[in-house]
């Protein structure tokens, strides 16, 4: 028996193809010692892990960790997809050829863990007795007991998961060495990082990071860009970067699920966890599944879509997380929650946390406060301790915390729930200041799935000369894409059009300004509950809306306004359709569709048919000027 094979056998862990993929590696990255985790570990690891100073108490059962300053966020351009068929190849997944690739990552992860501990995490992505449960399982190995603390909020670990397959050899093998963080060369023509999913072998070897996704391999790397090409290969599922809620209406008793996607900083996480307003609260409840990876299938015996959170926690963005955008979020990452903070800042005395947007303003005396580079703030020069400048910020712009599902206060009862639950819509919202309304409905499967594959959020940077124009995101899927965009939207067609009951879409936009003053036309948070609603009252046939040639929008008298107290003049102005500005998007929607080799002629005719209405709207409200 090897000295791997010793280890795993004494912690339970039998499956004797996981023996062997240990073994393979351990010759490979030759760690100092072996240690297998599971869920009764996190204690053990945690007391490891303050006495020897990777992680700092916040306070009761709360932590923080600092990471390395160059080591702060994924790298999409080191990120790629390999396989062995150069016809995978698509516009977004960064492919690369496996048989190239994977001898690179062998050479780079060459005796990495010397000297180290080697810590075998054995995972299932996926809720137990999961219909998915077979494309769930895998096993990361890693030499960083942080990402090993964030595994275990972040999925279900144990010998258990992988000692009883169906088929013993097919679980993902996932590989995770963090290498010398002073001498990588990050952002440089010499970076020697790279993240690599070698999809068609089920096999992910990321090396040079041990921050978030870069290191947290059953979560991006296979919950998201391994779980859609496994999706797609056998045809029975799709994995998202989508948010699942659960809409509760306490009268009726009926649950109505809802997911969906949208880009970055377009309110995905704070949607999942909204509170009702409260003139709403006595009858509705928001459940949250979960707020970035939805695994969606058909069933067979019911003709529903079902959509599952494959992840076991939350890994969320602190920044702007505060008691008014997102107070569940506060409440699970409060003291006595086991809740795992990167990159804050802290107060050495007190162990309370700060970061932007927590408050309006920085605290007043930074005495003992210390930044997410663990340095006095005290010790600045006046000017740079609370000038809210890139420079001088008190924690980074991606700090983040890893938080259990089960310490969410709006945690759905049934969020472990082994066959998902039954999606009445799915939804898909960018960032956008004009334009999209509050919410249109569209209920057409091929322009539902147009509308995911033209989604985006507004470019930042006016002085590149885009300002107003979009960053085209399909499905929120643009970082994750692991097979050609054609393919994937013929797959959603597929999967979907199984499917004997449709799910409704909607696209939301939240973000929309007056022109005059800049100020939000939709009070936001809570609020967009309102819209929800009245997306299920249309799917139920309790609303009609007025069809428009982008879908059909809400008429102002349908919409729940109890206890409303935004502008009924925004309003309305909310939910009227700029026919100039559509013009103008639909020619850079063709631009951007045009790029995909193989697109779908369904989602073709569905572009024509929105060009068709928009151009004939438009005809008609100008022949109404004259």
């Amino acid at each position: 028996m090897t000295h791997s094979s010793s280890a795993l056998s004494r912690a339970g862990l039998t499956n004797p193809h996981v023996h062997e993929f240990v073994a393979e590696w351990s010759h490979v990255l030759t760690p100092d010692h072996i240690e297998v985790i599971g869920s009764d570990d996190d204690a053990r690891l945690l007391s490891e892990a303050l006495a020897d100073g990777e992680i700092i108490e916040a306070g009761h059962d709360r932590y923080l960790a600092h990471s390395h300053p160059k080591d702060t966020a994924r790298s999409e351009e080191r990120t790629v997809v390999a396989t062995h068929d150069p016809a995978d190849k698509g516009v977004y997944n960064n492919w690369r050829h496996a048989e190239e690739v994977r001898p690179q990552q062998v050479t780079r992860m060459s005796g990495a863990m010397t000297g180290r501990t080697m810590y075998v995490v054995p995972y299932l992505m996926a809720p137990p007795g999961s219909p998915l449960r077979r494309w769930a399982v895998g096993v990361e190995l890693t030499d960083n007991r942080v990402v090993v603390l964030q595994m275990l909020r972040m999925a279900r670990v144990g010998a258990q998961y992988l000692n009883d397959l169906e088929d013993p050899a097919f679980f993902v093998r996932a590989v995770h060495a963090t290498g010398d963080l002073d001498a990588l060369g990050q952002g440089t023509e010499e970076d020697r990082r790279l993240f690599a999913t070698i999809a068609d072998r089920r096999e992910i070897l990321h090396f040079g990071s041990a921050y978030g996704g870069n290191a947290l391999l059953g979560k991006i790397a296979h919950g998201l860009r391994q779980g859609s090409y496994d999706g797609w290969s056998s045809g029975r599922f799709m994995a998202e970067q989508f948010m699942l809620i659960g809409i509760r209406d306490k009268e009726t008793g009926r649950v109505y699920h809802v997911c969906g996607g949208m880009p970055s900083a377009s309110g995905k996480t704070n949607l999942a966890m909204m509170l009702p307003p409260a003139a709403l609260g006595e009858r509705y409840e928001v459940d949250f599944y979960g707020d970035d990876i939805v695994w969606l299938r058909v069933d067979e015996k019911d003709g529903r879509v079902y959509g599952m959170n494959p992840e076991y926690g939350t890994f969320g963005v602190a920044k702007d997380t505060n008691w008014e955008s997102n107070p569940n979020a506060m409440h699970a990452v409060a003291e006595g929650t086991g809740t795992l903070f990167v990159n804050v800042a802290h107060h050495e005395h007190t162990h309370e946390l700060w970061w932007e947007g927590k408050t309006p303003d920085y605290p007043e005396d930074v005495e003992g406060w210390r930044d997410w580079r663990d340095a006095p703030i005290g010790e600045r020069p006046a000017e740079h301790q609370r000038s809210g400048e890139d420079a001088d910020l008190w924690s980074q712009k991606n700090s983040r915390f890893t938080a259990r599902l089960s310490v969410v206060p709006n945690i759905a009862e049934d969020y472990e729930r082994a066959e998902g639950v039954p999606i009445d819509a799915i939804i898909f919202g960018g960032r956008c200041r004009d334009r999209e309304p509050l919410i249109r409905a569209i209920t057409d499967l091929a322009e539902g799935v147009y509308d995911g594959l033209t989604l985006g959020a507004e470019a930042t940077f006016a002085a590149e000369g885009t300002e107003g124009r979009l960053r085209y995101d399909p499905m929120s899927m643009r970082p994750f894409m692991s097979f050609p965009e054609g393919t994937y939207a013929r797959h959603w067609l597929t999967v979907l059009g199984e499917a004997e009951h449709q799910p409704v879409f909607a696209h939301v936009n939240w973000f929309q300004r007056d022109p005059e003053d800049g100020h939000f036309l939709w009070p936001g948070y809570g609020e967009n509950l309102r819209a929800l609603l009245w997306l299920i009252d249309l799917k139920e046939g309790r609303a009609q809306g007025r069809q428009t040639p982008v879908g059909i929008v809400p008429l102002p008298e349908e919409i729940n306004l109890e206890g409303f107290e935004g502008s009924r003049e925004d309003l309305d102005r909310l939910l009227e359709i700029d026919l100039e500005r559509w013009s103008q998007e639909i020619a850079l929607r063709e631009e951007h569709l045009s790029q995909f080799e193989g697109l779908p002629e369904e989602i073709w005719q569905a572009h024509r048919r929105v060009s068709a209405a928009v151009a004939v709207a438009r005809e008609g409200e100008e022949t109404s000027l004259v």
